[in-house]
């Protein structure tokens, strides 16, 4: 198990919050609003929230317009996941990403199955990297946004976290754009 190293300041990181649902409004978004209420509690910075329609092109144009906004670091969306018609999430952020984070569903889906049991199996949750900033592509329920949050996010995103973390990573996410890499 990690831990957090109080010793070591804690450094907010900028996060952009994407709701995908052909019904939600900021009204009605629990999801969203609370990925929104977690991030901002653990002391992070909301660079930006938006919902979007399942639509892959939509999608797909509001993850490049983060990933190429320098004031965003981190992107986190919340529904489309699962294996329905209309569910397009990860086909736009395949699209999207320069590398895949596996772990990121494969422990998703473990901390799920203790909660849901096999139902967990149509979660296409999934993370990954492009353009030096991290995506992670949740389910768009509350208790999975929870799960999400709680027991992967809230320490990744905590660069105080040992043995480490994806915060101290940052600066070298784009070390394969340098001269002569």
């Amino acid at each position: 198990m990690g831990r957090i190293d109080e010793s070591r300041p804690f450094i907010p990181v900028n996060i952009a919050v994407l709701t995908v649902s052909d019904t939600r409004t900021l009204e009605t978004d629990t999801s969203g609003q609370t990925l929104v209420d977690r991030l901002t509690g653990a002391g992070h910075r909301l660079a930006d929230r938006s919902i979007v329609k399942d639509e892959a092109p939509a999608i797909e144009a509001r993850f490049r317009a983060w990933i190429t906004d320098p004031q965003v670091d981190v992107v986190i969306s919340t529904g489309g996941t699962g294996v329905t018609g209309r569910d397009v999430t990860p086909e736009a952020f395949a699209r999207v990403i320069e590398k895949d984070i596996p772990g990121f569903g494969e422990l998703f889906r473990f901390l799920s199955y203790q909660k849901i049991g096999t139902s967990t199996i149509q979660s296409r949750a999934m993370a990954g990297v492009a353009g030096g900033t991290y995506l992670f592509a949740l389910p768009g329920s509350s208790g999975a946004v929870k799960d999400a949050w709680d027991g992967i996010l809230a320490t990744q995103l905590d660069n105080r976290h040992r043995p480490c973390n994806f915060v101290e990573l940052m600066p070298r996410l784009q070390e394969h754009l340098k001269a002569g890499a």
